[in-house]
């Protein structure tokens, strides 16, 4: 089978990770492989904020747990998150990111690291501690958050579930 249609039928969302750091190397070749997405009339309008210091990777997942009313860590240990922003502005804004998030994840599982893609990240960078990090960052711009993707190492392996029959329908 082709590698690629490999990755795309094994990679499962990793919910739980030994909480070793990507490398350097790692983050850059997903960071590209998010760059390189589809995205409408080839804009290239998603932006991408690696982070991988411990004290704002905290802070975004209490963001996140306040936004879902949940105390716990929703990026489930993982040690690096990519915030997917988009140009609000454009029509294509949450499916350029989400093309870009479904790449990231792709590539993170090639290279044999866990991935899951996290919401809220809409709710976060909408509130006033979103917008200060941001700022903080030196980003500008009408963004809007489209998601978070978490990686790390997993601590765990997964097989995918049954397929449901049904959902393939053939016009020839």
């Amino acid at each position: 089978m082709n590698s690629v249609i490999e990755a795309m039928i094994q990679r499962r969302s990793i919910k739980q990770y030994t909480g070793e750091q990507v490398t350097d190397e790692e983050l850059e070749q997903i960071l590209k492989c998010g760059l390189y997405a589809p995205n409408g009339m080839g804009a290239q309008a998603p932006v991408f904020v690696a982070v991988r210091d411990r004290e704002t990777r905290d802070l975004l997942s209490a963001l996140n747990g306040q936004v879902m009313g949940f105390d716990g860590d929703p990026f489930y240990g993982a040690p690096c998150v990519i915030c997917v922003l988009a140009d609000a502005q454009r029509s294509t804004a949450v499916e350029d990111g989400s093309l870009a998030l479904g790449n990231m994840c792709l590539a993170a599982h090639s290279l044999g690291l866990g991935s899951c893609w996290i919401h809220r990240c809409r709710q976060v960078f909408e509130s006033e501690q979103g917008k200060a990090l941001l700022k903080k960052w030196g980003i500008s711009g009408d963004l809007m958050g489209v998601g978070f993707c978490i990686i790390g190492h997993p601590a765990q392996s997964k097989e995918a579930a049954p397929r449901k029959d049904g959902r393939v329908y053939y016009v020839d």
